[in-house]
């Protein structure tokens, strides 16, 4: 398999993070309007807020557990696509058939049309993808109680981990390009390169709570996101057809290198 660029795979998940609020948001609000790695405050309310060192403690402990959270579902990600790439990485000999290759490439930029549409909300069918995602779900979300309350950063970090397995039609729809990467490693690599593009907006969002949260859900913000990502999925899928046959676009389009495949 041809390596697959991992910067549009980043950009896909920092412009598609405005979902990731409304997935996510909640429970990182939460994480970070309730302290949980530090002990109970013993001084009076007036005294704490007026003092700066309760202030920047409270901004880093409200960081520290957004970070936790963060790397544990980015981590869930790591494994999924570890798992897809390494399923699809066991008929890497018949992936080397140009036809059956150029067919998956179509595939996950036509999944990247769908998601596009699906944050613009303009077509909601990638959503019933979730429901298969709901079986396994199911099965993970009573262990969120177990680790209840969340007064330890590992507990928040495995909380992350939990939460990584929520039924997402956009990681389902980049998981389809961790398929396509041929391997264990790069199926992972692809996925916590989307990890990472949703990271700031989360982070964001656990330091400024509601704000981020009211501003992520403005129609403008998810329909520009979702004009780019239909527009990087119609790029990838006029690339993959050989009419872009530019060599910089390699680095903007999920597919193989012009001419590859022909």
């Amino acid at each position: 398999m041809h390596t697959i660029a991992l910067l549009p795979v980043f950009l896909i998940g920092l412009l598609g993070s405005v979902h990731c609020v409304g997935m996510c948001g909640g429970i990182v609000g939460a994480l970070s309007s309730v302290s949980v790695l530090a002990p109970p405050r013993r001084f009076p309310v007036a005294v704490v807020a007026a003092t700066p060192m309760f202030v920047l403690a409270d901004v880093v402990d409200a960081g520290v557990r957004a970070l936790a959270y963060n790397t544990g579902r980015i981590g869930s990600y790591a494994i999924a696509g570890a798992i897809a790439g390494g399923a699809a990485g066991g008929a890497a000999t018949l992936s080397g058939l140009s036809a059956l290759q150029a067919g998956g490439y179509r595939l996950a930029n036509l999944m990247l049309v769908a998601l596009g549409l699906y944050l613009a909300g303009a077509w909601h069918g990638l959503a019933r993808l979730e429901c298969v995602g709901q079986l396994l779900w199911r099965r993970l979300q009573p262990l969120t109680k177990r680790i209840m309350p969340l007064d330890r950063w590992w507990k928040v970090l495995a909380l992350g981990g939990l939460w990584g397995w929520l039924p997402c039609g956009m990681v389902y729809g980049v998981l389809v390009t961790a398929m396509l990467s041929g391997s264990a490693a790069s199926g992972a690599a692809v996925m916590v390169a989307f990890g990472l593009g949703t990271l700031p907006m989360l982070l964001t969002m656990g330091l400024l709570g509601q704000q981020m949260r009211a501003w992520s859900r403005r129609r403008a913000v998810r329909l520009a996101g979702g004009l780019v990502v239909l527009v990087f999925g119609l790029l990838g899928l006029m690339r993959a057809a050989g009419g872009l046959p530019a060599p910089w676009l390699g680095a903007l389009c999920i597919g193989a290198p012009a001419g590859s495949l022909h």
